[in-house]
């Protein structure tokens, strides 16, 4: 268990491995924004979370095993995002005219997610990947998924983090 000092703040999350589910609370300075936590010099080695709940995604029955308290390294966290209802504001101006929000699925481990990424009207999604060179990227009014677990509920989060270059983007036909 933690003791919160005056200036630390608990913030329920859930983090997302190849193969894995981790929900849990996360313990952060009160002015962390802890939804783009991961892409400040501040960012952790390991994530550190209390009350863990950890699901493996094998396609059988969801049997989450608990602990206390884990230290998961950040390099295998793929995706991340606070749990809902909490949120933090959003990291971009709605008024921006030179953004635009483009649909988009992408397979994250074994789940699916259906949102959308910031984009300029100019390119599209393929060429905005190629000449962005960060370790995290935002998917914004997000669907989560899993193909492999029926009994999971579908989860909708405002924001999330992933790793670029550990999923993979799926262009819808249209």
């Amino acid at each position: 268990m933690y003791t919160l000092a005056t200036d630390e703040k608990v913030t329920p999350v859930m983090a997302y491995t190849q193969d894995s589910l981790i929900r849990g609370e996360a313990v952060t300075k009160q002015p962390v924004r802890v939804s783009t936590w991961f892409r400040t010099e501040g960012a952790p080695d390991y994530l550190h979370i209390y009350n863990v709940q950890w699901v493996t995604i094998t396609g059988g029955a969801l049997k989450p095993l608990t602990f206390p308290e884990t230290f998961v390294p950040l390099d295998t966290i793929i995706g991340f995002h606070i749990l809902p209802p909490q949120a933090d504001p959003l990291d971009y101006d709605e008024r921006e005219a030179n953004r635009v929000n483009a649909p988009l699925s992408v397979l994250m481990g074994r789940l699916l997610v259906k949102g959308r990424m910031r984009v300029s009207p100019q390119t599209d999604i393929g060429t905005s990947l190629s000449i962005s060179h960060t370790k995290w990227m935002s998917l914004y009014e997000s669907e989560i998924t899993s193909p492999h677990l029926s009994q999971m509920p579908a989860m909708q989060v405002p924001m999330l983090i992933v790793r670029p270059k550990a999923v993979t983007f799926i262009l819808e036909t249209t």
